[in-house]
């Protein structure tokens, strides 16, 4: 309850308590009248404070004033304003027992004391009676509002901070991700120039057009490994990740240093939410890398099925120098960006070659 409401409603009840007595009787003198409501005015200005006290201040006070003959009407409706102050304050059960009480006093006064009839008793403080209860009900409402109100309020502010907290979770993890992806980027381009620098190595006396070539290539692949760190500062600006486009450009750098790259594609990538297609780029991207390394391989073939649940994605070839590939494969990295999104990934030798195979669901994302 604020100090403005505690003045409205002094206010209120001093403008109020005159204009209702006169309404409803005409046995009043105005100077009492004006006095009794500038009496619960002062009292409802210590409601904020004391809301209990001046509720039962003011009952009391009606009822002293009832008793003297000083008003001809009225134990609990004048002091509307300081009961609406306690069931703001959260008393409602000890604004109800107060005013039944008074109530109940009122009733006992005017039909023993008094000996009003009974339908003069009944129209009196029955008419009191529901005055009280719409009160109640009416104030009591409120308050269950503006509770409501509150604790959406707190709700929305506990919401935006878990929300924050989980965007600064998800920016560490995209500094992980970051770093894996440079790892990526690099290791594949050191990869790729290593071979054709040492099919420049091999040519450069008996062959000098190939040696020259595989230089040209080489730096051709240097050029897209810096566009590629361009790519990863983008990130780093702006949360972009990379996309199943640019797989061709993967492909045609691989296919440059001798190795035949077949690509086949099931579905439409069109549905696939960004961090999936992050992860399936960097999965062919980890095993053509190390297939270029490791497998002494003459061909490779990629696939990619998406269904409606996962995306598949395989990556086949027909190499012989198995072991070493298995220990340089990095293939727990791969396996660690495969189940942060709830997937599975499985890489081993088989009859033609080696293959590495991911199945990454598209709801983790």
């Amino acid at each position: 309850m604020t100090t403005n409401f505690t003045r409205m409603a002094a206010a209120a009840t001093l403008v109020g308590i005159p204009a209702g007595l006169a309404l409803i009787s005409d046995s009043n003198d105005t100077v009492l009248t004006v006095t009794l409501a500038g009496w619960l005015a002062l009292f409802v200005l210590a409601a904020r404070r004391w809301p209990l006290g001046v509720l039962l201040l003011s009952l009391a006070s009606l009822a002293a004033w009832r008793m003297a003959h000083l008003i001809g009407i009225g134990w609990v409706w004048p002091a509307t304003a300081a009961l609406v102050a306690l069931v703001l304050a959260g008393r409602l059960r000890a604004a109800v027992v107060a005013s039944a009480a008074a109530l109940l006093w009122g009733a006992v006064w005017d039909g023993v004391v008094e000996l009003r009839d009974t339908d003069s008793l009944f129209a009196h403080l029955g008419g009191e009676a529901l005055w009280v209860a719409a009160v109640l009900a009416v104030t009591a409402a409120y308050r269950n509002t503006l509770r409501w109100r509150i604790e959406v309020g707190h709700r929305l502010a506990r919401d935006e901070q878990e929300r924050e907290l989980e965007a600064r979770r998800r920016r560490a993890e995209e500094r992980v991700e970051i770093a894996r992806d440079l790892h990526d980027v690099v290791s594949h381009t050191l990869a790729v120039v290593g071979v054709h620098l040492n099919v420049a190595l091999d040519a450069f006396d008996t062959e000098p057009d190939e040696a020259r070539e595989s230089l040209r290539l080489a730096q051709e692949v240097r050029g897209q490994a810096m566009t590629d760190l361009k790519a990863l500062v983008g990130v780093l600006r702006d949360g972009e990740l990379p996309r199943l486009e640019g797989l061709e450009p993967l492909f045609a750098q691989v296919r440059a240093a001798g190795l035949a790259v077949s690509f086949n594609e099931i579905g439409a990538p069109a549905e696939v939410p960004a961090p999936v297609a992050a992860a399936v780029f960097r999965v062919v991207q980890e095993a053509l890398t190390n297939t270029v390394r490791h497998a002494g391989a003459s061909k490779v073939l990629v696939t990619l099925r998406y269904g409606p649940a996962d995306v598949l994605a395989d990556v086949r070839d027909d190499g012989t120098s198995v072991a070493g590939f298995v220990e340089g494969h990095g293939v727990s990295g791969m396996r660690e960006r495969v189940a942060a999104l709830g997937g599975a990934l499985t890489a081993g030798p088989d009859k033609t070659g080696f293959t590495v195979r991911a199945v990454i669901p598209l709801e983790s994302a």
